[in-house]
């Protein structure tokens, strides 16, 4: 069960290391007794902590990936008692604190989660971690035993000889916390592996279960007053005035103060709050608001697709084979704005003093969030504590390089007393309307075949704005890597290749969306494969084989999705199966989707069959589960979701007009893993991209149409 702490105890770092009769490893043991921790004993020192081991025998795993209900603890806690044999019922999980020094995103070079990274980065440190631990705890028992080292055995958090004695990690703690950590460490084959591998329940279950797990919004702190902010209904609005007078007649509200991004409203709650912006008399300075219609944006960028872009891959000579080609094949595709529309809206608590500013929330971009609250509000960066609690859901919208809710939170702090708390929230609507968005993208690809149907020529154009431009990931070269990712590196074999890249610029913010470029790109790609291969003459597994080494693991996938699906057997008639495969963050995912059509027309999802590579499983139920998530996700999406501006106001407000998919839409849905001991990869992402691609050529081979534009409801009774 997960722990989680009051908020009037820090979670930064001195309150997360002065642990009760513990050990702390990663790279050292440092003890900490119960008096000690009362007379506030000054914290170790140690490069890197990840694991705690207590006298009360429990074993608590350091997390410095944020828990947004993928299910990144109860991995991450996995490879820990992997390496150091604990009992499954020892183990606990805690948010690292913001310290980038200690808790760096290898892949990011500062704390923060995303990129289905989390298992992936930590998997050798935190599987040293837990060996340096077990390493410890066998020597301070062989001492207390008198034996050697090497005639010990551990199991399930025991310490046992074969002389009778045995014993607890806890009553072991105290006393490994005192000798030197061992430097080279061995770790366990992957065929002795009793948790890895095994499936098995999660450790953030009860906590969630019972109502103990804590969000932002559970924070209580004496004081706490609640902030909404009025928001220009255009992108790129500003308040031009506004009259508080009817808003501060409001019983609850306390005050009305003018920030960055709109109007705040502070009050004693949520409601006084919500009453008190409705009650607000604003003026908006619209002079350089996006003010162009979803059909306007729709109409510049397929003219952009009749106009060269920069170049994001080239391979031998593309024009001169589709000039030479015995069959030329073009088409088009688009896809609209989506928002992430987490099932928990943004919210954050704020609480600053002289010394430093604390903060309580799902962060998911520590060392940014860090610099920009501390720059805010006058601090250094050190002066800011986050304490990281549970998320419920991001998708992406929790990391941006501006802190926009974390920010905005800050900026109505500065209006208020020192040492006043505020929470902030964002209702759905505000962020539905007013958020961010994964990006509207035109595709625009053209295929050359030889007179035996074989693929020659390969070009793809994209339209589209940059997620990475103004950050810290811009490329130099002008290529938004996550406008082009699954594009540039297209896993099917074509001599002669060519994709290009139009970056749009607007007023819509944008922001990475789950699988990112995948997203988008999968669905052209694989729709136009399905084109490709009936063109052709050929089926479309078959095509997708031709064009991937035996041994590449694209292959291997697509045949494991094919032989589980029965591709080879006949349906019934009025049934059609459509297939898709995408690698997102080194994993590749291979889906077949089964649907029907029924005497009013109407097309049902029979089933979906996914099959995946993702390198050692760690724990297969929490992979079925980001799978299954990442196809219902994908499906909302592809089946219903868009974001559509009306002379540059979004349409969409909430579930009623955004629609996400619904329990009695989802499909059956059968998960299989191919069998790896490679290094784990991301899961909490790569099962969206195949699953709108596998719908619409499933679509395609049902009714001969296909499909090109998403969502689907807009082209296909569904």
């Amino acid at each position: 069960m997960t722990h989680m702490r009051s908020p009037e105890a820090s979670l930064g770092r001195r309150g997360l290391l002065q642990s009760a009769g513990a050990l702390i490893v990663a790279a050292t043991i440092v003890p900490a007794t119960r008096a000690a921790q009362a007379a506030d004993a000054p914290p170790p020192v140690a490069p890197n902590v990840f694991v705690r081991v207590a006298d009360d025998n429990t074993v608590t795993v350091i997390c410095k990936h944020l828990e947004m209900g993928q299910g990144n603890h109860s991995g991450l806690a996995r490879i820990v008692a992997e390496e150091i044999d604990a009992d499954w019922s020892q183990i606990r999980t805690v948010h690292a604190p913001a310290d980038a020094k200690l808790y760096a995103n290898h892949a990011f070079g500062m704390q923060g989660t995303g990129g289905s990274s989390a298992i992936n980065n930590s998997y050798d440190e935190l599987r040293k971690a837990g060996a340096q631990a077990k390493a410890m705890l066998v020597q301070a028992a062989a001492q207390a035993w008198r034996v050697p080292a090497a005639e010990l055995t551990v199991s399930k958090g025991v310490l046992s000889h074969a002389n009778g004695k045995h014993g607890t990690f806890g009553e072991f703690a105290v006393a490994a916390s005192k000798l030197p950590v061992p430097t080279d460490v061995r770790l366990k084959d992957a065929k002795d592996f009793v948790l890895i591998g095994h499936p098995d329940g999660r450790v953030d279950t009860p906590a969630k279960t019972d109502g103990s797990a804590q969000y932002a919004i559970d924070v209580r702190l004496p004081g706490l007053l609640t902030a909404v902010i009025a928001r220009p209904p255009r992108f790129g609005g500003t308040v031009k005035s506004f009259d508080a007078k009817e808003a501060l007649a409001i019983r609850g509200v306390k005050g009305v103060h003018a920030v960055p991004t709109g109007v705040a409203v502070v009050a004693e709650g949520y409601w006084p709050a919500l009453r008190g912006r409705d009650a607000l008399r604003v003026e908006w300075d619209e002079a350089k608001a996006e003010k162009r219609s979803t059909a306007d944006l729709n109409a510049e960028y397929r003219a952009l697709l009749d106009k060269p872009g920069k170049s994001a891959k080239t391979a031998g000579d593309s024009a001169a084979a589709l000039k030479g080609a015995a069959k030329t094949i073009t088409a088009d595709y688009e896809v609209p704005y989506l928002a992430h529309a987490p099932m928990e809206p943004l919210d954050c608590v704020l609480r600053r003093n002289d010394a430093g500013v604390e903060l309580w929330y799902g962060c998911q971009f520590q060392t940014v969030d860090q610099a920009n609250v501390a720059r805010i509000l006058g601090f250094k960066p050190e002066q800011v504590t986050i304490n990281t609690i549970f998320a419920g859901g991001s998708f992406g919208r929790r990391a941006t390089f501006t802190s926009d809710f974390v920010g905005e939170t800050a900026e109505v702090a500065k209006h208020l007393p020192t040492g006043t708390p505020v929470r902030l929230i964002w209702s759905r609507e505000d962020d539905i309307r007013g958020g961010r968005y994964r990006p509207m993208y035109h595709h625009r690809l053209t295929a050359g075949l030889d007179a035996n149907g074989k693929l020659v020529a390969w070009q793809h154009r994209i339209v589209g704005q940059s997620i990475m431009a103004g950050t810290p990931f811009e490329s130099k070269d002008g290529i938004d890597t996550t406008s082009v990712e699954g594009a540039s590196n297209l896993p099917y074999q074509v001599a002669n290749l060519n994709v290009e890249l139009q970056t749009t610029q607007n007023g819509v913010p944008i922001l990475w969306w789950r699988s990112v470029g995948s997203s988008h790109t999968a669905f052209a790609i694989e729709s136009f494969i399905d084109r490709i291969a009936k063109e052709g003459g050929q089926d479309p597994l078959a095509f997708r084989r031709s064009l991937l080494p035996a041994d590449s693991k694209f292959r291997k996938v697509l045949d494991l999705a094919a032989e589980k699906a029965d591709w080879s057997k006949a349906l019934p008639a009025g049934h059609a199966r459509g297939i898709a495969i995408a690698e997102s963050f080194a994993t590749t995912v291979a889906q077949v989707v089964e649907i029907s059509r029924g005497k009013d027309g109407a097309i049902k999802i029979e089933r979906v069959v996914c099959a995946l590579d993702c390198g050692t499983a760690i724990n297969p139920n929490s992979i079925a589960a980001q799978m299954e998530g990442g196809i219902a996700f994908g499906l909302g999406a592809a089946l219903k979701g868009a974001i559509t501006l009306a002379e540059g106001k979004v349409e969409q407000s909430n579930f009623d007009t955004y629609d996400v998919l619904r329990m009695s839409e989802m499909p059956p849905v059968e998960v299989h893993i191919l069998p790896s001991t490679e290094k784990p990869t991301g899961t909490g992402e790569p099962g969206v991209p195949p699953i709108a691609p596998a719908l619409a050529n499933a679509i395609f081979a049902l009714t001969g149409k296909p499909v090109t534009v998403l969502p689907l409801n807009r082209a296909v009774a569904v």
